[in-house]
């Protein structure tokens, strides 16, 4: 069926006059692989929505435009905030709607977000990796509760550390609703990641205790359970969808050597991080790395080093590109982050990868940084894929192509397994990958090129061997 198809389209081509392809026997090179991902956080309107209470055709526009900026740029990820304490930006059963969307927990914005992001992300080739935090309850105290909000509904789950009010991981009623509100939007959502950050227990304030009466080992000791019990509940339910957690850029102040810090993560926040990529309990770490190349006290190059050399899952450090001409860092300059990109490039020897911290100065063209992108991303790249969970490549799809007044035209007919379609074309001598779109697309039309490969990909990031045509 696959050929019948391709050779009908290969008719139709040759038919309206169009120079039609044929296989040829050349091998083009391999793929770019690299995941280049940016948060988008929600929680106090940090990337989107831009405030809360617009209407729901503001709030899809304003997500359209991220989402066309970050495909403009050639990135391949989004991290999209769906839980930022206790609450949802999907239709949940169980968790109110999130007051950033519409200004009142519990009130619906007239859609589902995740949903709709899902839907606009895919089709311009970009993953979604929904990030949830499991354990904070309420940012701050003055934000008002709907009455079906945990630390309404069910009070005896949470305590309160000085303005924030905090889900107690040492209640296994705690780790089961969290678990469980994660395994629902993985089950009902088709998510490619799902993805915490570092608030397992809050960070600490002013001296203040978490008056809970356990020890730090104690504390990870839950923490490392939950994290052990996600990640094979996810891998249970979708084996391709990554997990993958943003701890603290540091581990331990002292590590490694002449890297100094105010805040233990180990013993303060109960996140054994190098234990999760050791143990295979994670797809990826993205440690938050947002400081400079250049200082020794938190070097950006030493600590990388020292986080890739934990485990051979992939580190995709986060980078911290908001910081550009900011308060934060006062004359941190463009080329940092460009710098830093770089650097993830060459140091170890995991898939290579990022994550920005945060879109919105990607979309804003923060310092011109956007601008400053097309040298380090020149082309687009594949998401690196998972041997660990499988290397079974999918099969070859089927291709047509023909070069016609308005360029080359590929079309493909796919296998079941296949999730994106690769097209790589050369021009002369020189190969280049021109787009990674999602099968669904069909065909696509680019500039007329000597001769196209096609590849497929699967959900877990593998790929066929390519098709190759040239002209006939």
């Amino acid at each position: 069926m696959v050929r019948l198809l391709s050779l009908i389209s290969l008719l139709l081509h040759v038919a309206a006059g169009a120079q039609a392809y044929v296989p040829v026997n050349e091998r083009p090179p391999g793929l770019a692989r690299e995941f280049r991902g940016a948060w988008v956080a929600s929680i106090y309107n940090i990337d989107w929505p831009s405030t809360k209470g617009l209407s729901a055709a503001a709030q899809q526009a304003e997500l359209r435009t991220l989402l066309d900026k970050l495909a403009a740029l050639k990135m391949n990820a989004v991290i999209f905030q769906v839980r930022p304490h206790c609450d949802a930006l999907y239709a949940s059963s169980t968790e109110p709607w999130s007051p950033w969307l519409t200004g009142t927990m519990g009130r619906s914005p007239g859609y589902d977000p995740l949903s709709y992001c899902i839907r606009e992300a895919h089709a311009r080739g970009i993953e979604v990796h929904a990030w949830f935090n499991p354990f904070r309850a309420l940012a701050n105290t003055s934000h008002p509760a709907s009455a079906d909000h945990i630390t309404r509904a069910a009070p005896h789950l949470t305590k309160r550390y000085g303005t924030m009010v905090w889900c107690d991981p040492a209640l296994p009623e705690a780790r089961n609703r969290a678990l469980g509100v994660i395994l629902d939007v993985v089950r009902r959502y088709d998510v490619d990641g799902v993805h915490l950050d570092d608030y397992f227990y809050p960070y600490p304030t002013g001296g203040l205790a978490f008056k809970d009466g356990k020890s730090p080992a104690q504390r990870r000791s839950y923490i490392d359970g939950f994290v052990k019990s996600l990640y094979a509940s996810v891998k249970k339910q979708k084996p391709w969808v990554r997990v993958g957690i943003s701890p603290f850029g540091i581990w331990r102040p002292g590590v490694p050597a002449g890297i100094e810090a105010s805040l233990d993560s180990y013993e303060q926040l109960a996140c054994d991080a190098p234990k999760w990529l050791k143990n295979g309990w994670v797809d990826y770490l993205a440690p938050q790395l947002y400081w400079r190349i250049s200082p020794q006290k938190q070097s950006f190059p030493a600590l990388l080093t020292w986080w890739r050399s934990q485990g051979t899952r992939p580190v995709w450090p986060g980078i911290a590109t908001s910081r550009i001409n900011s308060s934060e860092d006062p004359g941190r300059p463009t080329s940092e982050i460009t710098n830093q990109i770089a650097l993830t490039r060459k140091i170890g020897k995991n898939w290579n990868g990022h994550l920005h911290w945060s879109a919105k100065s990607l979309v804003r063209n923060q310092g011109g940084i956007a601008t400053r992108l097309a040298g380090s991303y020149t082309q687009p790249a594949a998401v690196p894929p998972m041997p660990w969970v499988s290397n079974r490549a999918p099969t070859a799809p089927g291709v047509s192509a023909s070069r016609g007044a308005k360029g080359t035209t590929v079309s493909w007919v796919p296998d079941r397994t296949t999730a994106k379609i690769a097209v790589q074309a050369r021009t002369g001598n020189s190969w280049r990958t021109i787009q990674i779109v999602p099968v669904s697309r069909k065909s696509i039309t680019i500039p007329s090129a000597d001769a196209i490969a096609v590849t497929a990909l699967d959900r877990f990031g593998n790929a066929s061997p390519p098709k190759v045509l040239g002209p006939r």
